[in-house]
């Protein structure tokens, strides 16, 4: 009879946790990039997920369900503990004086242009969410949890993983009228364009084309004007 990958993780086979990591950790490693938009930390949360999954690995219970929501649980806690970290961390640095620019030559970074791009953008919708809506937000959407999934993983009831998620989509939703309201221009001074172009020989707003020689006819008759007055001298 096989064993399950929860019975041998929560026996703590290393084989085991082996295949638990090249199964989960490029999803765990998504997950952190999407709650904190630094691709660097999401590195260390991926790390210190599994070391975390290890030392909590007698939690686990039996049976053969996959362990992607209890590690992306687990993923969710650790970048809670990583932010506010990186918070007292840069706290911190506030009271020293800062140290000389290094510039980054790193090769990664033209690589990961249109994604920083997309992943800023993202991280400005979630910046108007509480933590706890942006974490049921990121596991039930981006990663496809179910809500029932969710509220385990986070260790919360389903009714408030249901109550989160609808007051975060109804926050995303609002963002994105404004953002609409705000792409939208006025055609008046187009008008206005075109209406003086109109009087030099153009397209008025009626569409129908002006000649020029009303300009010219207009001219010439101040020319006439001023020669009656010097005459009059």
């Amino acid at each position: 009879m096989e064993i399950s990958l929860r019975a041998r993780v929560r026996a703590g086979d290393p084989d085991a946790f082996r295949q638990l990591f090249d199964e989960h950790a490029s999803v765990v490693h998504r997950h952190a990039v999407r709650m904190t938009g630094n691709w660097v930390m999401a590195d260390d949360i991926v790390s210190l997920t599994f070391l975390e999954a290890w030392r909590l690995r007698e939690r686990v219970f039996p049976g053969d369900d996959s362990l992607r929501p209890w590690l992306l649980g687990i993923a969710t806690n650790v970048t809670r503990n990583t932010a506010r970290a990186a918070r007292r961390h840069q706290a911190a640095l506030t009271r020293v004086p800062p140290p000389d620019p290094v510039p980054d030559f790193a090769d990664e970074v033209t690589q990961r242009l249109a994604d920083t791009e997309e992943l800023a953008a993202a991280q400005k919708a979630l910046s108007t969410m509480r933590r706890g809506e942006r974490e049921v937000f990121t596991l039930c959407v981006w990663e496809g949890l179910d809500a029932a999934t969710a509220a385990e993983a986070l260790g919360v009831a389903v009714g408030t993983v249901r109550a989160r998620l609808s007051r975060a989509r109804k926050r995303l939703r609002k963002l994105t009228e404004l953002e609409l309201d705000g792409g939208t221009g006025s055609t008046g001074g187009t008008g206005g364009m075109n209406g003086s172009r109109g009087t030099e020989g153009g397209i008025g707003q009626s569409g129908v084309q002006r000649p020029a020689a009303v300009g010219q006819s207009l001219g010439s008759r101040h020319q006439a004007a001023r020669s009656t007055q010097e005459k009059k001298r």
